[in-house]
């Protein structure tokens, strides 16, 4: 066993086995064991007491919209790994749109990963995407190391990047599955969309009409008889109706291998209480009403709903029409991605929830969806990827003390629980948080530590 160069004491470390108190033992990079809390440190050992602040394996975010090259203005490789940084992400998965080009091919794939090449604070992997006109370059995307396949079954929001009808849908699902890889679906079917009230202006519930439940229920119904029929492995993504719920569940017992994923926003905000006008609470799906929050909530704490990510998608202020407030005409997308932390934490603690549930449904299930063996969870032999967190100290989301490159935040204003202290990619502290305002500010380590993922095996 190499000699341990860092050792971390807290007496509340999120193991895959619980809460407890532990010495948690790092070298080259990775987790060597778990030691006694008072276990004496080895003699040339830098040793952290972190006392009653909590250890919990770093972040695995497998939904985010970085949007560079190419709209590097909404976001980019730079300011949002420093965001994830700073809210406990330490792993992160780029979606493949928005970005211009998107990655739909071999070479565009490359071009993204030469913008992000030396820029990224934390590891970065890659998600492709289906469109209907390469369906020629899903293989070959696939053996360049992405991590499955994205694709929309209602219009994206952007031209260069279209949905799949359903014929389109069965043989792009049909050749991820001879792959053995994962396809990662928007869920709305257009048809319902098409037939739901648009109006535009300043009021939410306008909007909330526009983008009905039954839209996600429709596609998910049609997601399962394909992957049923196909033996494909299909993953719904930000999932926002509960009445959803027992159609995946049911699907699951029936042994089709499909998982969903839901957003912090769809379990902390409700849209009783979104302002008209207040755009920056615009997404698609749209944050539904507290009885459907509810049930989402039950289908995380059954096992329905295997994780939560941000669906950071963030954009410039004039994109979000904050002067007009129009709802129909803004961009959709809530950023969250340095706060979806303490706002799962927030809204999970009031219900019953704990800190070993966050890390299951935020590190190891995301960690699991993507195939990434050694992130996940604080056990030897993984990457000692960590995150220190108070989870009974508070702070107000101030959105200047952001690091997205847009600091708009549905979250302004709120009080949360649970300030990150710090964050370690491998071993290495790349995040060291302020105590007296809850910002996280990432230290000067120039070049920046992260690596760029591949995936190296089937899922």
């Amino acid at each position: 066993m190499p000699e341990t160069e860092l050792l971390l004491r807290s007496t509340r470390v999120v193991t895959p086995d619980g809460t407890r108190p532990a010495a948690v033992a790092v070298a080259g990079g990775r987790i060597t064991g778990l030691l006694p809390y008072d276990a004496a440190a080895p003699p040339r050992a830098r040793t952290e007491e972190l006392g009653d602040v909590a250890l919990l394996p770093g972040l695995v975010d497998t939904h985010v919209h970085v949007n560079d090259p190419g709209r590097s203005e909404w976001e980019g490789f730079a300011t949002a790994t420093r965001a994830a940084a700073a809210g406990g992400v330490t792993t992160l998965i780029d979606m493949p749109l928005n970005s211009l080009p998107p990655t739909t091919t071999p070479h565009h794939l490359h071009v993204k990963q030469r913008a992000a090449a030396g820029a990224v604070h934390v590891d970065v992997g890659f998600w492709g995407g289906a469109i209907p006109a390469n369906a020629g370059a899903l293989r070959p995307l696939h053996d360049a190391g992405v991590f499955g396949f994205k694709c929309f079954l209602s219009p994206s929001g952007v031209e260069e990047f279209p949905e799949l009808d359903r014929h389109q849908l069965a043989a792009a699902m049909a050749e991820v599955a001879g792959l053995g890889g994962l396809l990662i679906v928007h869920a709305e079917a257009p048809d319902h969309l098409d037939r739901a009230p648009r109006r535009t202006g300043r009021r939410y519930a306008d909007f909330l009409a526009s983008r009905p439940r039954a839209a996600e229920n429709d596609a998910v119904t049609t997601l399962i008889a394909l992957a049923a029929r196909l033996g494909a492995r299909v993953h719904v993504l930000h999932l926002s109706s509960g009445d959803a719920l027992p159609l995946i569940a049911e699907a699951r017992r029936a042994g089709v291998r499909l998982t969903a994923e839901t957003c912090p926003h769809f379990l902390t905000l409700a849209a009783e209480e979104v302002p008209d006008g207040a755009t920056e609470f615009k997404c698609c799906p749209p944050i539904r009403e507290r009885a459907n929050q509810d049930a989402l909530w039950a289908g995380l704490a059954d096992g329905t709903i295997d994780c939560v990510v941000s669906d950071h998608s963030p954009c410039t202020p004039d994109l979000k029409h904050l002067g007009t407030g129009d709802f129909a005409t803004a961009w959709g997308g809530i950023s969250s991605l340095q706060l979806g932390l303490p706002a799962v934490w927030t809204a999970a603690r009031r219900r019953g929830h704990t800190l070993d549930d966050v890390a299951r449904w935020m590190s190891t299930a995301p960690a699991r969806l993507a195939g990434l063996a050694g992130k996940g969870a604080i056990e030897a032999g993984r990457d000692a990827d960590l995150v220190a967190l108070a989870p009974e100290d508070t702070f107000t989301v101030d959105p200047a003390a952001l690091h997205h490159r847009n600091p708009i935040t549905a979250y302004a204003g709120r009080t949360l629980h649970g300030v990150v202290r710090a964050t370690w990619l491998r071993g290495h502290k790349i995040a060291d948080g302020r105590a007296t305002t809850g910002a996280v500010a990432p230290l000067a380590l120039p070049p920046p530590t992260g690596r760029l993922l591949e995936r190296t095996q089937p899922a």
